[in-house]
């Protein structure tokens, strides 16, 4: 068994607890399909804004807007129609405008409306990542500095972890048109000028080269890696998705979170994505302290923790993150002695 698979499952009570919720979702359909309304959604992290149900009326009252797309649903709930991209935009632009105080958000015409709540999850567990080095307390602060590899036109990872532990951003995007938008969003809220710096990656091979400058240190990355190998497997998976919610059949699928080719999918998919950047992060070994990414399909682990073994990182975590349905995961890599991260948390934090 590849060393970092089996001290992940052997030392970490996180990833055996992944394992545990794992099992959980494979209960028989008829038990699965039971609706309930926990007042607390399960698997969120803790401090997650977003554990609770939402409160239309709080996120009418800050974002008018949104009132035009809740209903009263079958179960005679608020909620919107998620199958709407018009109606997930709008309850994206309220929650960041109630919970990140965000007064100006928009994204061009399909591109990816993310999940806010999953957006805050990575923050936060990556959060506990650094704070698990340094004696458990979070470092906060503009000094920690972070990298969003494939920002995006939304923005959301540096717009959640500056207003939740003040950390500035850089965010890096092949796509200039994402840039120009994530500009444009940082350009028009006061709060974030000077916080978050967007750079473009003109070489689309390259990850961190022409990121990352001389000299420069980075505490953190985080990525989002496109997650299929093409659009027609994107189209097939959004088509599974919204049958298993609905109950009539749908035949053409809408990408009610939207996403561009770039933002979805590259030739390789998710694993060739993330071995491309565990092999170029070698590269920038003493330039940051922990590099990560979402980790989406678990078939892919046992290569990208191949991959981590021979690249020689020192360290490599697994942090299991579940929302709903849905489990994924970060990986988490560092090049790092136990000495140099002690120096660097000395240094910088």
């Amino acid at each position: 068994m590849n060393r970092f698979l089996r001290d992940a499952i052997l030392s970490s009570h996180r990833f055996v607890w992944y394992r545990k919720v794992k099992a959980i979702h494979r209960m028989p359909r008829k038990i699965q399909n039971k609706r309930e309304h926990p007042i607390v959604k399960p698997g969120l992290h803790p401090r997650n804004r977003h554990r609770g149900r939402y409160d239309f009326k709080l996120l009418i009252g800050i974002c008018p807007e949104l009132a035009q797309f809740v209903k009263m649903n079958a179960y005679n709930d608020e909620s919107i129609d998620f199958f709407d991209p018009q109606a997930v935009k709008m309850l994206n632009k309220s929650l960041l405008k109630y919970y990140y105080d965000i007064d100006y958000w928009n994204i061009p015409f399909g591109y990816l409306c993310p999940p806010i709540p999953g957006r805050a999850d990575y923050i936060h567990h990556i959060a506990d990542l650094l704070g698990s080095c340094n004696h458990g307390e979070i470092p906060k602060g503009y000094q920690i500095k972070c990298l969003d590899i494939g920002v995006g036109a939304n923005c959301v990872y540096p717009i959640i972890g500056n207003k939740e532990y003040g950390w500035s951003f850089i965010g890096s995007d092949i796509d200039p048109v994402s840039i120009e938008s994530a500009s444009e969003i940082v350009t028009m809220n006061s709060i974030l000028k000077g916080k978050i710096e967007l750079r473009i990656q003109n070489n689309s091979n390259d990850i961190f080269n022409g990121i990352i400058q001389k000299d420069e240190h980075i505490d953190l990355t985080l990525c989002n890696p496109p997650f299929n190998t093409s659009l027609e497997a994107a189209q097939s998976g959004t088509l599974r998705k919204l049958n298993n919610l609905n109950a009539r059949r749908i035949t053409k699928p809408v990408l009610n979170f939207g996403g561009n080719n770039r933002e979805l999918w590259c030739e390789g998919g998710e694993e060739w994505f993330v071995n491309m950047m565990i092999l170029q992060s070698r590269q920038f070994a003493t330039s940051c302290f922990w590099f990560s990414t979402l980790v989406s399909k678990e078939s892919n682990l046992k290569g990208i923790f191949e991959a981590l073994d021979k690249s020689e990182a020192i360290e490599v975590r697994a942090i299991p993150m579940g929302q709903g349905n849905k489990i994924s995961r970060v990986v988490a890599w560092t090049f790092l002695t136990r000495e140099q991260q002690v120096e660097w948390i000395k240094r910088r934090w």
